[in-house]
């Protein structure tokens, strides 16, 4: 007899996260609902610190994909929803670690709404504080709003207490239709890392999915962003670049350019207060300014990964 396909196909992706990802691993082993046929996917990034070995020493079910050469998470998320059999993919970080109960709130969100593409879960930090998580799509409009300081209220949409349409979420934790996914041909590889889940719901939504947030669950997702300017300088790069990579893509570049003012000034305001009062984060919020100004500049997180790749063996 031939076996069902699962129901769920767990997509993690991995780079240089050994500890955590173990930790990801036992958290759905731990928290996964009884009587949901699953598989479970591994995508190591070419990491160097054991990740793949430590995954294989495991054992389980897991499916390990190996990467010899680093690529963007857009990539290597839409390779894990390729590969899989489920009807639902839950793309989940290294760093995200799902508690009880979350992935049958999410799954039966999307039984529900059968024209929800994707749920996330309410996002914790790693101190169990709420997090945002889902936000109104990046435009002008909400460019202004965060010049005026008013993001937090008109823009975050992760709210409330119970299940809500929100325009586009966080892919740290988020299960997706995966029929929905191949209609619009997954994540769009030109955004390495940043902006490629709000692009992947912009097309979404163009094609008449929408997305769904679900507070009944909830994830922890482990800050690693580097707080030292110089080692995170690339991320502000990234971040940036492909800001105005959406922005021009479903935009155009009139307001491309305006996001970029609107968004130097918050930054550039936010540098200002910070460097009155002697804080730390000052020259971080100087980066951002300039970043967001002439988000061409720098060295790029995919900069420096096609530079590592260069140096690869064949």
């Amino acid at each position: 007899m031939t076996p069902l396909p699962p129901t769920l196909s767990y997509c993690v992706v991995n780079t240089n996260g050994r500890e955590l990802l173990l930790a990801c691993l036992e958290a759905i082993d731990r928290t996964h609902p009884a009587g949901v046929e699953r598989e479970l996917l591994v995508l190591d990034n070419a990491s160097t610190d054991g990740s793949a070995a430590a995954v294989r020493a495991r054992g389980g079910d897991a499916v390990l994909i190996e990467r010899r050469r680093r690529t963007g998470k857009a990539e290597n998320d839409s390779s894990l929803m390729e590969a899989a059999n489920g009807e639902f993919c839950l793309l989940l970080n290294e760093d995200s670690e799902l508690r009880p109960g979350a992935v049958a709130a999410l799954l039966a969100a999307l039984e529900a709404d059968l024209s929800a593409a994707a749920a996330t879960p309410q996002l914790l930090d790693s101190d169990g504080r709420p997090s945002p998580c889902a936000w109104r799509f990046p435009g002008v409009g909400t460019a202004f709003a965060g010049a005026l300081f008013l993001h937090r209220w008109l823009t975050v949409q992760s709210k409330g207490g119970a299940t809500r349409r929100v325009d586009w979420a966080q892919s740290s934790a988020l299960l997706v239709r995966r029929a929905a996914a191949k209609r619009v041909g997954y994540m769009d590889p030109e955004f390495f890392v940043y902006y490629d889940e709000c692009d992947f719901a912009r097309r979404l939504a163009d094609a008449g999915w929408h997305e769904l947030f679900v507070p009944a669950a909830q994830a922890i997702h482990h800050d690693q962003l580097a707080t030292d300017l110089a080692a995170g300088l690339p991320r502000i790069v990234e971040f940036h670049r492909n800001r105005d990579r959406y922005m021009r893509k479903h935009h155009g570049r009139a307001a491309a350019l305006a996001v970029r003012g609107l968004t130097a000034w918050a930054y550039g305001v936010r540098a200002v207060v910070a460097g009155l009062r002697r804080q730390p984060t000052a020259p971080i919020f100087r980066a951002h300014a300039r970043q967001a100004l002439f988000p061409g500049r720098g060295q790029s997180i995919r900069d420096r990964a096609e530079a590592a790749n260069r140096n690869r063996p064949a």
